[in-house]
């Protein structure tokens, strides 16, 4: 098929399934028995709707473009799916998974060690702000399955220490934002060291046009699992908006909330570095206890750990971390800013309610922003009402 003619069915399928067999059962996926054992330890029981739909043909050896909603366990689907067609008596890399930020990269090879526990398999996470020497010295000892960030990854296969003939199977989590024009270049870069046969599988809570038709570039007949936008559901997760009039108003409202709120953990979003930093200073001052994090941050890891691990229970942060960060605890997502990009709304929100749990989403919003909540209400087809008096009955 010509990339003309791909291009045309790609966006004739936009946003429509081309796969529709369901298996709703890890036993009748004719997965490696070990593998099902790492499933079954790590906790799942019943595949979800991605997991029922994704595996299979990603383990069959299909090309893939999969859109489910955070939290519906998407990591875990193209992990089963990677992890059933890797030969563990080869101790060479050969499956490639890419995400957009160090946390969820290293959040990803957890998952790969814990369901791959049983088989055996050597797993790396090959990423920023570590030393190259480090990285060197560990995939030249051997690994099945490299997860990384697209800088560093490039470097390693630049190099040749990233062997990339014995790679089968290449993976793009938050394909939408690594097909940006942030990573876009990066991406494509990759892809000119890795060989013409590769099983290329893409995934992500949303997909632009712009992402489904840069994907005929690269994959050979895709299998498509893709949720329409009016289908994009948020069960599971209240939303709620409250009017704070101006600017001005956010900070005591959101200090009045946790006076009066029990609240397990929090994540707050705000839109800029500098209001990260001007928040956690203010709540702070208030004595709250709270963490933050952004992209200028040196010590990252040892903040979201310490949030992970409970040590801390509210977290500021800007969009670097609206993707993939699962912490089970999160009960409460406040946009302390709405998001610039309505595509991150599902990302951000999605840190709540995972696998199915309760969960709160509060916007705030001035004056001048309610037209935004209708804008969101209609793009993500939910309702999103206004903020009760007794919103700690829903927490």
């Amino acid at each position: 098929m010509s990339a003309s003619n791909k291009d045309d069915q790609l966006m004739k399928n936009e946003f429509e399934s081309t796969y529709d067999k369901i298996v709703d059962s890890f036993d009748n996926m004719e997965l490696p028995k070990d593998l099902l054992r790492g499933i079954y330890s790590y906790g799942f029981e019943k595949p979800s709707a991605i997991q029922q739909r994704a595996i299979i043909p990603l383990s069959k050896g299909f090309d893939i473009i999969a859109q489910a909603q955070s939290g519906t366990g998407k990591t875990a689907t193209f992990t089963v799916g990677i992890l059933s067609r890797i030969d563990i008596s080869v101790l060479k890399c050969q499956a490639l998974i890419i995400a957009p930020t160090r946390e969820l990269a290293q959040q990803i090879q957890k998952v790969v060690i814990a369901l791959g526990e049983y088989l055996g398999i050597k797993s790396y996470a090959c990423i920023g702000g570590t030393k190259i020497t480090d990285d060197i010295q560990a995939l030249q000892s051997g690994v099945h399955v490299v997860v990384g960030t697209p800088g560093r990854v490039f470097e390693m296969l630049s190099r040749g220490i990233i062997n990339r003939d014995t790679i089968r199977i290449f993976c793009l989590d938050e394909a939408d934002e690594m097909l940006s024009r942030g990573f876009k270049d990066q991406i494509y870069e990759i892809f000119r060291f890795l060989p013409k046969t590769i099983q290329v599988g893409l995934f992500s809570a949303t997909m632009t046009d712009e992402t489904l038709g840069i994907t005929s570039k690269f994959m050979q007949n895709p299998v498509s699992i893709l949720v329409k936008k009016d289908e994009l559901t948020l069960e599971g997760i209240r939303q709620f908006y409250v009017n704070v009039g101006i600017e001005q108003g956010k900070f005591e409202v959101l200090t009045d909330l946790y006076e009066t709120l029990s609240i397990t953990q929090s994540v707050i979003f705000c839109n800029t570095r500098r209001k990260v930093d001007w928040l956690t200073n203010k709540m702070t001052e208030q004595k709250f206890t709270v963490s933050s994090t952004h992209g200028d941050q040196k010590d990252r890891d040892g903040i979201l750990q310490a949030f992970r691990s409970g040590a801390t229970r509210v977290l500021i942060t800007t969009d670097l971390l609206a993707r993939g960060i699962d912490v089970q605890q999160v009960s409460l997502v406040i946009n302390f800013d709405l998001p610039t990009n309505i595509e991150n709304y599902i990302h951000r929100i999605g840190r709540s309610g995972r696998f199915g749990r309760k969960g709160v989403a509060i916007n705030f919003i001035t004056d001048a922003e309610r037209g935004q909540i209708d804008e969101l209400s209609r793009h993500y087809n939910t309702y999103i009402a206004e903020m009760p008096q007794d919103i700690g009955s829903f927490l």
